[in-house]
């Protein structure tokens, strides 16, 4: 099975199935043959998306943009404050600390991730 994304203005805006037998081009599977498919029926511009990430950085999602100078998608920024790097992920304004930490977006820090637990007799 191959998956496409649809996209609008650089964004996904749905992510589809199709089968196999719809990207052939005497006998062989060609991209362009699956963004047509995908075309004739939704309309639209559509890329391929690989659900193992083996191209395309990684699988697209509804709301993860679409670079395509660097033919990439990109996952949407978890906090205003992350940057992106040049690997074309997320990064937090400071590094997160060894151990179970979480980021808070209201602070701006790293917290300790708590874990309580309960014992019933």
């Amino acid at each position: 099975m191959a998956h496409f994304a649809h996209i609008l203005d650089g964004l996904v805006t749905n992510v589809i199935v199709i089968h196999n037998d719809e990207l052939l081009i005497d006998g062989l599977e060609n991209e362009q043959a699956g963004r047509q498919f995908c075309h004739s029926l939704y309309g639209g511009e559509w890329i391929q998306t690989s659900y193992n990430n083996n191209f395309r950085k990684q699988y697209a999602g509804i709301g993860y943009t679409y670079d395509s100078d660097a033919d990439v998608f990109i996952t949407p920024q978890p906090y205003p404050s992350w940057t992106l790097d040049s690997n074309y992920d997320w990064q937090p304004p400071t590094v997160k600390p060894v151990g179970d930490y979480y980021w808070n977006g209201s602070t701006l820090t790293w917290h300790v991730a708590r874990v309580i637990l309960y014992f019933c007799r």
